[in-house]
């Protein structure tokens, strides 16, 4: 006997974190609805006006936000910013470039920099040959 397989589905607030999108400024069809992993194949391939738009103008969640700053979610917190920032505020921020910002930014490029470190010695380690156990 075969089962009838059927189509994995997601809500939509799982759809929108996968598309990169602030859910409350999706449309009320996509909000209301459940989303198919065929559906969400279909919206990151050939993405609808509405999609498009909301990538380009915002509001963006967060972890846009955040990757938009060159700053951490964290970082976001510390200087203040909880809600949703459309693009144009956040080119405002990188204008004005407020002291937490440059503090964010100098933080996370140290992460980044002690990442790659500990990514680089690793590998180093991974390329020694291994002493006989014994």
């Amino acid at each position: 006997m075969k089962s009838q397989q059927t189509a994995q589905t997601m809500k939509p607030a799982t759809a929108a974190k996968k598309l990169g999108v602030y859910l409350e400024a999706a449309p009320a069809e996509f909000r209301e609805g459940v989303v198919s992993r065929a559906e969400l194949n279909a919206l990151q391939t050939d993405p609808p006006e509405w999609l498009r738009e909301l990538r380009r103008n915002g509001p963006h969640p967060r972890p846009v936000v955040a990757a938009k700053l060159g700053v951490s979610n964290s970082g976001l917190a510390r200087g203040g910013i909880t809600e949703p920032l459309t693009t144009e505020q956040i080119e405002a921020l990188k204008a004005e470039n407020p002291e937490w910002l440059r503090k964010e930014r100098a933080t996370q490029a140290e992460v980044r920099k002690e990442a790659a470190r500990l990514k680089e010695r690793k590998a180093g380690q991974d390329d020694q040959p291994r002493p006989p156990r014994s």
